[in-house]
C-alpha cells in the first residue's frame, strides 16, 4: 500500500491544501499525519477539519496538546506560546476536543508512527545519529516515522553497524526493505531545512520504498494570514526562508 506521510502542518492551510492536492494526484491510498496540526499559523480550524476529512491516522503533536490544555505553555518558546494562546481563543470547541482525543503515537500500522520519537513521542528531537541509535533500540517496528523537528531526515542501521543519517532533499528515493529505519518526512507548514516548499513523503509499505516530496505553495499568502491575525511577525518571515 502506498501512503502519504505528513507532519507539522502548524495551521498553514495554504501549505496543507497544496500538499493534499499533490497527494490526490499521486497513487497514495491513505494519508497519515504525525501531528502538530496547529501551532504557528493562522488557520487552525481549517487545518484540523482537513485532517479529519483526509487523514486515516492522525497523531497529536506537542502544539496540539498545548492548545488542548494537556501541556503547560511554560514549556514553549515565546512565539509558540503566543500562537497557542491565540489558537485557544479562536478555535471552535469541537476542533479543540478533536485535538484532545488524538494519541501521540500509533503501533497499529505496518510502520511505527510517533510525533517526536519512539523514546518520547511528544518532545524528543531526533537530529543526530546518536539519538537515532537510541531510538532504533527502543522502537518496536523495523521502520518508524517521526516528525517534530521540521527537517526531512533519514536514519538507518544495518545489522552489526552503527546508525547513520542525513538530511533528505525533495525527490530523494530510498530503498528501505532491509535494515532498521527512522524516517522524518519534514514539515508541511514550517520547513526548517532551507527549502520553503512544503515537505511530505510517499511510503510504499509493500516494496518498502520511501520518496521525499516537496510541494510549492502560496508562502506570501500564508505570511499575510499570520500578520493579519497579529501573531508575531517572525512566524511569517521565517516561512520564506524555510527556517
Amino acid at each position: 500500500m502506498k501512503v502519504a506521510i505528513t507532519s507539522d502542518i502548524h495551521a498553514n492551510r495554504h501549505a496543507f491544501e497544496a500538499v493534499l492536492e499533490a497527494i490526490a494526484a499521486s497513487d497514495a491510498a491513505e494519508m497519515w499525519c504525525l501531528g502538530d496540526l496547529v501551532g504557528y499559523g493562522a488557520d487552525p480550524d481549517r487545518c484540523v477539519e482537513l485532517a479529519q476529512r483526509h487523514a486515516t491516522v492522525c497523531l497529536a503533536g506537542n502544539h496540539d496538546l498545548a492548545v488542548a490544555g494537556k501541556l503547560s505553555l511554560e514549556e514553549f518558546s515565546r512565539g509558540a506560546s503566543i500562537a497557542a494562546r491565540w489558537t485557544q481563543d479562536v478555535m471552535d470547541d469541537h476542533n479543540i476536543t478533536y485535538l484532545a482525543g488524538l494519541p501521540s503515537f500509533s503501533l497499529s500500522e505496518p510502520a511505527g508512527l510517533y510525533h517526536a520519537s519512539p523514546r518520547d513521542p511528544v518532545w524528543e528531537y531526533v537530529l543526530s545519529s546518536l539519538l537515532a541509535e537510541l531510538c532504533l533500540d527502543a522502537q518496536e517496528h523495523r521502520v518508524c516515522l517521526v516528525g517534530h523537528s521540521h527537517v526531512a531526515l533519514s536514519f538507518n542501521r544495518e545489522h552489526g553497524q552503527l546508525a547513520t543519517g542525513e538530511p533528505r532533499r525533495g525527490g530523494t528515493e530510498l530503498q528501505i526493505a532491509s535494515g532498521e529505519w527512522l524516517l522524518n518526512p519534514g514539515s508541511v507548514g514550517q520547513p526548517r531545512d532551507g527549502d520553503p516548499r512544503a515537505a511530505w513523503m510517499l511510503l510504499d509499505t509493500e516494496s518498502w520504498n520511501a520518496t521525499y516530496m516537496r510541494t510549492s505553495y502560496d508562502v506570501a499568502g500564508a505570511a499575510r494570514a499570520i500578520r493579519a491575525a497579529r501573531l508575531p511577525h517572525s512566524l511569517a518571515e521565517r516561512l520564506g526562508y524555510g527556517q
